[in-house]
């Protein structure tokens, strides 16, 4: 994020609750484009490609007998338009051979097919890389070449490139170091079209220059800069953006699948006996501690472990069947320094619960009076402990008041605090910028009317309460979500329904000049969740989608089964935009974990039409996949989900709002 965000919310135009926005479509996604996987075949040995490891890091050799063999159609790529994005990225991770003084060999060409002529190109020479392009206007056609000093790029070693490519701004990053920028009297061209193109992969159609090097990543990334998806890095000559399966994994022979595919080749030495020292002479070799089982590989002068266990998901185990007061829609677990951990309920009717874990099971700890709760929210200010709870239904006198308990380290209870006049409330949210405590509730409805405030509290430490500081116009609010990225903190509302219909728009929030301003829209359908989460510097968002509903249309069973979405941060555009569809069955809640290195998202799916037993899904991060089904858990009315930890392992709970019951799954790992 830069200070061009202030520009961009500044000139952002005014989107109202309940009205659309329009949504700018590019030619591709604005995610990584594997230029290397689509051109390597699948049989793979036919085609000429060996995988092959050197300096203990495996990449692609590209013997074809044909050039055009290692080639696909532009249109495979370019599917939506055929112009070549005005700015965007080219990533290569490559391992070069010393060249003779003039040869140039072609890492990447588009040509047009009917007439051979070059329309972009990335080839390299013993001291330089250059990028070539092809500009069109009124006086004709011309190639334009920019090009890079680049002495260090065939010494043999791997090396990580970035260029980065914005109108007249032409950018190389050569292993996270700094970048050579070129201001060019030509710029790139707006209007490049691939139509009739070909892409060509270790050369330019012809049998002059071949790629004579190892190649282990090439990515087109359109529309950003892709240098800090890459850096800072920890070993920056192999970041990496997006790499084929084939060489998935850093080390060690490729898997069998892949063995019938690639012949495989390495320059593998592993050394037995007393560790040698890692020098120069050494790096890239292995070296077997056959006491202690394990293998390591020389790095600049340390020895690296290449076989360390890591933990990874295996399967998912019922652990507790945990009986509640009635159905359960909310659920908060929370941890209390020198007390425990704890699991809030909010429950429909006149009692919600809290249970401790005591033995590696949750029991029953402390009986709270709620009117219809539909969640918790924990947080701290200083040393003070609160839980806050969002009720639905007034009390006895038909208020509706929401309330903030205060643990008391005397009695090892929470306390009444303050009550909140609330209406409907569905959610509250609690987060801190510059120091200084907010608690967001999400209002539902007032009586039949869906279209009404939210509003923000701000924690006054001399009054030591909360007090209303911003309200916010929202559509039958469900669910607030904070965030921060950079200096700037976020807050997005899911709407859920505007009175007629549940296709009504949610909004992300910025703060600027001391309150929440409108940042971008969202079409959403019966809106009930968002999610944030960070893999590495990618910021996402998911929102759990739960109904397609209109009061002028017919209203079908399948309005249910719809997809829920995920999004991510283009730091360039600065906006999200769509990363990923995903079919829900009236999904309610998302949840973020992790289990060792894997990231993970489990949907509450609740009701598909016709009935409230389905399944929810845990998925997996499979980088350029996206996120994939692995596990699928049997689940009634699922509500919500939590994901804790204790000495013991790793957990999910999740309620229902269908039966007396929640559940708490052990996650067993293996590694």
């Amino acid at each position: 994020m830069s200070a061009l965000l202030l520009l961009r919310v500044a000139l952002l135009p005014l989107v109202m609750p309940g009205c659309s926005a329009q949504h700018w479509e590019p030619c591709t996604d604005l995610r990584p484009l594997d230029i290397l996987a689509e051109a390597v075949p699948s049989h793979g040995a036919a085609g000429g490609i060996r995988v092959t490891q050197a300096q203990g890091t495996r990449g692609l050799q590209l013997s074809a007998t044909s050039p055009r063999a290692l080639s696909f159609p532009a249109s495979r790529i370019f599917s939506r338009c055929d112009r070549f994005p005005e700015e965007f990225s080219i990533v290569v991770t490559l391992k070069v051979p010393p060249l003779p003084a003039k040869k140039n060999e072609y890492l990447l060409a588009a040509v047009a097919e009917d007439s051979d002529a070059l329309l972009l190109g990335l080839r390299y020479s013993p001291a330089q890389l250059h990028f070539l392009f092809v500009r069109e206007d009124s006086a004709g056609a011309w190639q334009t070449r920019v090009s890079f000093r680049s002495p260090g790029l065939v010494d043999g070693r791997w090396h990580t490139l970035v260029l980065a490519v914005s109108e007249g701004s032409f950018s190389l990053t050569t292993d996270c170091g700094l970048p050579v920028d070129i201001m060019a009297d030509v710029p790139f061209p707006a209007t490049l079209s691939m139509r009739g193109a070909r892409f060509f992969i270790g050369s330019r159609r012809r049998a002059k220059g071949l790629f004579t090097g190892l190649v282990r990543q090439l990515v087109l990334l359109p529309g950003s800069d892709a240098t800090p998806r890459l850096c800072p890095s920890r070993n920056a000559q192999l970041a990496e953006l997006s790499i084929p399966r084939v060489l998935q994994g850093l080390t060690g022979k490729p898997d069998d699948n892949e063995v019938l595919k690639y012949p495989y080749e390495a320059d593998l030495k592993v050394t037995l006996g007393p560790r040698p020292p890692c020098s120069k002479a050494q790096d890239g070799q292995f070296w077997f501690d056959a006491a202690r089982k394990g293998l390591y590989l020389c790095v600049g002068s340390e020895w690296v472990s290449v076989l360390a266990a890591k933990a990874r998901l295996d399967y998912v185990e019922e652990h507790q069947s945990l009986p509640t007061h009635a159905e359960t829609l909310g659920i908060e677990v929370f941890g209390i320094p020198q007390v425990g951990l704890f699991v809030a309920t909010a429950s429909r009717k006149a009692t919600s619960a809290i249970y401790k874990w005591t033995d590696g099971k949750f029991v029953s700890y402390q009986n709270i009076r709620t009117h219809q709760a539909q969640s918790w929210r924990h947080f701290t200010i200083g040393k003070k402990i609160f839980l806050a709870v969002a009720n639905f239904g007034p009390n006895e006198k038909g208020q509706e008041f929401s309330v903030i308990y205060k643990w008391s380290h005397r009695r090892l209870k929470f306390t009444p605090y303050q009550r909140v006049a609330t209406h409907s409330a569905r959610d509250w949210e609690a987060f801190t910028v510059d120091g200084e405590h907010f608690l967001a509730v999400a209002n539902h409805r007032e009586g039949d009317n869906h279209n009404v405030d939210s509003v923000i509290y701000k924690w006054n430490p001399s009054t030591r309460l909360f007090e209303a500081n911003q309200s916010i116009a929202t559509c039958g609010a469900y669910d607030w979500e904070f965030f921060s990225v950079g200096p700037y903190s976020f807050l997005v509302v899911a709407n859920t329904f505007n009175g007629t219909s549940t296709r009504v728009h949610s909004h992300l929030y910025i703060r600027l000049f001391g309150s929440f301003q409108l940042f971008q829209s969202f079409l959403t359908f019966g809106a009930t969740d968002w999610e944030v989460f960070h893999i590495g510097d990618r910021v996402f968002l998911a929102v759990a989608n739960s109904h397609s509903y209109d009061a002028a249309l017919r209203l079908q069973n399948d309005s249910y089964v719809i997809n829920s979405v995920i999004y991510e941060l283009n730091f360039t555009a600065q906006t999200f935009v769509k990363f990923q569809d995903i079919p829900t069955c009236s999904a309610l809640d998302w949840e973020f974990f992790s289990v060792g290195e894997d990231y993970f998202l489990v949907v509450a799916n609740s009701f598909n039409g016709t009935s409230f037993s389905v399944n929810s899904i845990i998925y997996r991060w499979q980088g350029y996949e996206g996120f994939v089904a692995v596990h699928s858990l049997p689940t009634f009315g699922c509500r919500d989900w939590e994901a804790f930890n204790t000495t013991a392992g790793s957990y999910l709970i999740y309620s229902s709002a269908k039966e007396p019951l929640s559940r708490v799954l052990r996650l067993r790992t293996t590694g």
